[in-house]
């Protein structure tokens, strides 16, 4: 595990339980420690609790029992605006469905979560074209989620992510809806961010090939860690 100090977000035996018949324990007791500029991968079978994770994780929803931790904020001490305020702050977010606004272009995509912030639009637009160049992109800032392919639509899924500088980066299934070739390339992608900008990934995902890319591999089961490869 890494040391303590290096530490920037940490679940202490949090247990998730939905209330559906007597009872789903979708994470049980669990504890997970994710070190600065780590690239973590979780894995396991469906239904195993890995999504619950991350959503609890980011603070998309809160655990039932247990303490989440990230940087200074303990998420149990803050309002659902304060948990809101840390989400655009301090957290990316990847899904499965690249969910980009239709009606913006790419570089419209990147830039609104830093308008959310109050950026001033000079900085946003300057740090919008430094994303999108480094995601390959360059070339498409003016292009709709429509004139992207699967691929590209990832790519600026991802430069979104980063837009303001967030402590980690939580991706939910990335590649399952790309084919093996963008699949490839967005784990790349993500490989390549860790290694030359430092950046902290967290990605739950059931592809194989995925395993390639991390630092570390988290298997789940019934919603407990059962080992983690190194």
């Amino acid at each position: 595990m890494p040391d303590v100090d290096e530490v920037i977000l940490r679940a202490e035996e949090i247990t998730k339980i939905y209330l559906v018949g007597a009872g789903v324990r979708a994470v049980d007791h669990l504890s997970f420690e994710v070190a600065r500029g780590e690239f973590k991968l979780v894995t396991g079978p469906s239904g195993c609790g890995k999504s619950t994770l991350l959503a609890l994780l980011g603070g998309l929803d809160r655990p039932t029992y247990g303490e989440i931790y990230l940087g200074g904020h303990r998420y149990s001490e803050l309002s659902e605006n304060g948990l809101a305020e840390l989400r655009r702050t301090e957290v990316g977010f990847v899904f499965q469905f690249f969910n980009l606004l239709n009606d913006l272009t790419a570089q419209e995509n990147v830039e609104l979560p830093m308008r959310l912030i109050g950026l001033p639009p000079a900085e946003a637009a300057k740090r919008c074209e430094d994303l999108l160049s480094s995601v390959g992109l360059a070339d498409r800032v003016e292009h709709y989620p429509h004139e992207l392919s699967g691929g590209e639509q990832q790519r600026v899924a991802v430069a979104r992510a980063l837009a303001n500088e967030p402590a980690v980066v939580l991706a939910d299934e990335p590649t399952g809806n790309l084919d093996s070739e963008n699949s490839a390339d967005v784990m790349e992608l993500f490989r390549r961010l860790n290694v030359e900008r430092g950046q902290t990934f967290v990605v739950v995902s059931h592809d194989e090939a995925a395993h390639h890319y991390a630092s570390e591999i988290v298997h789940m089961e019934d919603g407990m860690i059962r080992r983690v490869e190194v």
